[in-house]
């Protein structure tokens, strides 16, 4: 059978499609599509007119290619701008009306669970202590693993697109902004870094988003261009990329190779995240992978 995945996100809504033959899987296609459900609204917990408008034409973008592929099922995924917003019902609604889908709008602790299936079908065996981190525009997910499941897992609402709309950030970022963002992600991470304490994390495995954008510019290859289902992401390496990207301005990082268009902003706050992660947690290695939330699916698909 053919199952088709929409993970509506804050930021972009992603697509995977995919022909499951018993516990074997093939993906057939994977995009995105930007959407910014949270622009201008995320901090009033409000869905902007605007946002019904993308989040619709994203959706009727990704059902065309989802018709040419003769799927079988489609699940429709709505995560951390969605389930904070005041008017999640009407949104939820119009959606359905004007495309056909019936969103399901899941909570941060499903969320997490979602993202670990996902890494789960990149990974053979994970080792324990490891911790697995999904940067998303509304929220950011935190798994740890022990013995190939979940030992903790944790959903925080700090999202690259609430640092953004809550905070000024200058062009190119000042040093004090840089600061001040990573002492609210240090200290809206409290409950993580208590969990922690005392723990040698063995490996961060980073999962799609800003760390696919990391390893695009490392690597220097065109966004959405190489599948990674997992690569090592060398500690210089990181710290290289992430000294030449924060500092710099939006037109630079817009001219550099591997940047996508969509991260341009949101790529900032989202090293100076994983940096903080890597620093406080003395981590030594550190492992990319595409797969995530709609991979979890995929899983469940499979498995459960």
């Amino acid at each position: 059978m053919k199952l088709a995945v929409i993970d509506l996100g804050t930021n972009t809504c992603n697509l995977l499609i995919a022909e499951i033959n018993q516990q074997q899987y093939t993906l057939l296609y994977q995009g995105k599509v930007g959407v910014k459900l949270g622009k201008g609204g995320i901090k009033k917990k409000m869905l902007m007119p605007e946002a019904f408008e993308r989040a619709t034409q994203a959706l009727k973008s990704h059902l065309e290619i989802i018709s040419q592929f003769a799927v079988d099922q489609v699940v429709t995924i709505a995560t951390s701008a969605v389930r904070d917003a005041a008017n999640k019902s009407d949104f939820e609604t119009h959606l359905l009306r004007e495309t056909g889908l019936q969103l399901e709008t899941i909570t941060g602790d499903r969320e997490a669970e979602l993202i670990f299936k996902g890494v789960k079908l990149a990974f053979e065996n994970l080792p324990n202590r490891t911790l697995v981190m999904d940067i998303g525009g509304g929220s950011n997910e935190f798994i740890e693993i022990q013995n190939n499941q979940i030992l903790h897992k944790e959903s925080f609402p700090l999202g690259m697109a609430r640092v953004l709309e809550q905070r000024l950030v200058s062009d190119p970022i000042k040093p004090s902004e840089a600061k001040a963002i990573e002492s609210w992600f240090d200290t809206g991470m409290q409950s993580l870094w208590k969990q922690l304490d005392g723990k040698q994390v063995s490996q961060l495995i980073g999962c799609s988003g800003a760390f696919d954008t990391v390893a695009d510019l490392i690597d220097g290859t065109a966004p959405g261009t190489k599948i990674r289902q997992q690569q090592i992401i060398e500690l210089a390496d990181f710290n290289r990329i992430t000294d030449k990207v924060i500092f710099s301005t939006k037109a630079q990082r817009d001219r550099m190779t591997g940047m996508e268009p969509l991260r341009v902003e949101m790529i900032v706050p989202a090293l100076i995240l994983i940096r903080l992660v890597i620093q406080k947690l003395d981590i030594r290695n550190i492992i990319q992978t595409d797969f995530a939330l709609r991979e979890g699916i995929l899983f469940e698909w499979i498995y459960d």
